[in-house]
């Protein structure tokens, strides 16, 4: 708790058709490397289950949430998605990408996994707050992860915790990838489709 608390500040770009989509495909495409996360309503009740709500992409520069409600399909994302050239790193990916391919059709490549790679830089902590205090030394608040994410008008608190989480995972995988002496383990997702 004595560590700084992180907030990304930066450039947020809300994606909320197919038309704000294919705009944001070029410097989404033009990154090596993207922070991905998902956020999906909370369910309270046995047996409630949500799809996925939004996606949230961090590059160099900012940081784009597609809202989900808002697109039919992937379009050019789901090439993205699936390409090994381009690396997603975030925590969680198994469930992220199980639930995502539950409603859009995609093969996910190029997906690394934050906690095993982690694991091979020798940290014990593998959730995103614990490796954000470990590897960054920011504390990352966790206040709107209960939210509802299916909400059309996100408010600037859900805005904010959404980037960050994407944000951090991709300043994560870059300080891990300056300690690891070769590749990172590359997340090959366990999915029936």
């Amino acid at each position: 708790m004595a560590l700084p608390l992180f907030r990304y500040d930066g450039p947020l770009h809300l994606v909320r058709s197919p038309a704000e989509l294919a705009e944001a495909l070029p410097a989404l495409a033009g990154e090596r490397v993207l922070g991905f996360d998902t956020e999906t309503r909370a369910a309270f009740r046995k047996g409630e289950a949500y799809p996925p709500a939004l996606i949230q992409l961090a590059t160099a520069h900012a940081v784009w949430l597609l809202q989900l409600r808002a697109l039919p399909t992937l379009g050019g994302l789901a090439d993205l998605l699936g390409s090994a050239h381009h690396l997603k790193a975030g925590v969680g990916l198994d469930y992220d990408l199980r639930k995502l391919r539950e409603s859009y059709a995609f093969k996910p490549a190029g997906f690394v996994d934050l906690a095993k790679m982690s694991d091979a830089a020798g940290f014990r902590a593998n959730g995103l707050r614990g490796l954000a205090a470990h590897v960054l030394g920011l504390r990352v608040a966790k206040q709107a992860q209960c939210t509802n994410w299916a909400r059309a008008d996100l408010t600037d608190q859900q805005l904010r915790y959404a980037a960050t989480d994407a944000w951090i995972s991709r300043e994560i995988f870059l300080a891990l990838e300056k300690l690891l002496p070769q590749n990172p383990p590359h997340h090959e997702p366990h999915t029936s489709r």
